[in-house]
């Protein structure tokens, strides 16, 4: 532009003056602009944010006085670690050049972060605020853990320290299958990194060769509002949220709070208690099933104990069996003693009976007859021959009838039919009684072995005796000494002694043994 200047000279007359095309100033003055400011840095706030689909970013840098207006091509915008959005207070650094279309100047943001912690914390706040207001941090929508899972899905870098203190505490807990899905943990790739990881868990079929997780823990260890920053994007709590599978946030350490921390089912304050939360102790479930094993065992056995002492005692309040029957029993043994005298006494009323119908039939028939006889000569005797042959022909008729009615072959039947049910009874009468005297003899014969069973003469056949005085049994040495005489019974006979010693009141005669025949004492 100088040059420009210079090249015009002193002469101030319009019609001297050098012409410029459009161009050529706008050229100039780009020169200009880009030469002294290709290297600055600005602090702003972020206005009138605009994201096009081309993927650049157009935005103004104001402050109470002025605005600059900015851009940020796409490769720059994909790399930056903090998106701008607008309200954002943020220092840029870049370069300024111009727009000629637009007779306008502008910069090119190379780098963009936010101005200090408070500005950070401001546009987390109002994330989290929309966030919370679209209801994805609502507890109604977090899941129960699983109590014991299968799999386990980890999200973290693969080469840092916290996927180490994970293992170490699962493998002393409760050791499980891990899966984990390496990302980068902080930086422009670590909030779309984490959000397919997360998403690529939940897409994996049940039964796949790949196992499906029951659980994600996303864990990194601590750092700076700028290193976690990845955590609060997004969409990275979108994912959270959208997550099927209970996940774990084990982001930073107790006192770093970031809004996937929100979104997930459960917050652990370091990695290591996200391990601890995700699996039991197994040597607590094993001791806890030992002390449940007891309890049970206790339980059952006493209850056992006292159902069986309940059994006992209602059971010896409950009547025998065999005195349950006994009444059934004589009651059956009555009706069976009478029956057989009520079916002798019915079988001599049908007999009887049978026996007057049969009587009765023969003369009933033939009075019957003897009336239509007479009443046929008399009629015959009043009637001329034509009306007495009409007559007669009618009076054989009703005849006919009439014996038709009392049709002796009938009656017969009828009485052989008696006769039959009479000798049916007849025969079981006699088979009732037949059986009766088998059980009674049966009977009798069990009893009879049963006494001489329980007999003193089967004692006597192993090898005992029985003494006695007269029809007295003796059991004593002193009152087999005062009898005179005595008979002992064995198994095969009986023998008449006499005690030693003994004084009997009255001796019979004894006939004096024959030589070589001496009988002994046995006392």
């Amino acid at each position: 532009m100088d040059d420009l200047i210079e090249d015009a000279g002193p002469d101030t007359n319009p019609g001297n003056a050098p012409e410029f095309t459009v161009s050529e100033i706008s050229g100039a003055v780009k020169r200009s602009i880009e030469a002294g400011f290709s290297h600055i840095r600005v602090r702003g706030e972020v206005g009138r944010l605009s994201l096009p689909r081309s993927g650049h970013v157009y935005l103004d840098l104001k402050d109470d006085r002025s605005v600059l207006a900015a851009v940020i091509w796409k490769g720059t915008a994909a790399r930056l670690t903090h998106p701008p959005e607008e309200g954002m207070e943020v220092i840029v650094t870049g370069r300024l050049t111009t727009f000629p279309g637009q007779s306008k100047y502008q910069m090119v943001i190379e780098d963009l972060r936010p101005a200090g912690a408070g500005a950070l914390m401001a546009m987390l706040e109002k994330r989290r605020a929309m966030l919370a207001a679209e209801g994805l941090f609502d507890q109604s929508r977090k899941k129960p853990l699983p109590f014991l899972p299968q799999v386990i899905g980890v999200v973290t870098s693969p080469s840092g320290a916290v996927i180490r203190d994970i293992l170490h505490r699962l493998r002393d807990r409760f050791p499980r299958h891990v899966l984990i899905w390496p990302v980068a943990v902080q930086g422009a790739n670590c909030a779309p990194e984490v959000a397919r990881a997360i998403r690529g868990f939940n897409a994996l079929p049940l039964g796949g060769a790949i196992p499906r997780p029951d659980l994600i823990i996303v864990a990194r260890g601590g750092g700076s509002l700028e290193d976690l920053w990845g955590f609060n994007e997004e969409i990275v709590v979108r994912a959270a949220a959208e997550s099927a599978i209970p996940l774990i946030s084990a982001v930073g350490h107790e006192t770093d709070t970031t809004l996937i921390d929100h979104a997930s089912d459960h917050r652990a304050p370091t990695p290591t208690a996200a391990a601890e939360r995700a699996v039991p102790v197994r040597m607590d479930l094993l001791n806890w099933l030992s002390q449940q094993d007891g309890i049970l065992t206790r339980a059952m056995t006493g209850g056992l104990g006292a159902r069986r002492q309940r059994l006992a005692d209602l059971s010896r309040a409950l009547p025998r069996p065999e005195t349950l029957l006994e009444q059934a029993r004589q009651r059956l043994d009555l009706a069976a003693a009478g029956l057989a005298p009520a079916l002798r006494h019915r079988g001599s009323l049908a007999r009887a009976r049978a026996e007057a119908a049969a009587a009765r039939l023969g003369p009933a028939l033939e009075r019957a007859l003897a009336r239509k006889r007479l009443h046929l000569g008399q009629s015959a005797a009043r009637l001329s021959p034509a009306i007495l042959v009409k007559q007669t022909r009618q009076a054989r008729l009703d005849l006919v009838r009439l014996v038709g009615r009392l049709d002796p072959a009938r009656d017969q039947r009828r009485l052989h039919e008696a006769r039959l049910r009479l000798d049916g009874l007849a025969a079981r009468l006699v088979r009732a009684a037949d059986q009766t005297c088998v059980q009674r003899r049966e009977k009798l014969g069990a009893l009879d072995r049963l006494h001489r069973t329980l007999g003193y003469t089967e004692t006597l056949k192993r090898g005992y005796a029985v003494v006695r005085a007269g029809k007295a049994v003796i059991t004593t040495e002193s009152e087999a000494r005062s009898q005179g005489a005595l008979e002992i019974e064995f198994a095969d006979g009986k023998l008449a002694v006499t005690p030693l010693g003994a004084t009997p009141k009255s001796a019979p005669k004894q006939t004096p043994p024959k030589p070589g025949h001496d009988q002994g004492q046995l006392f």
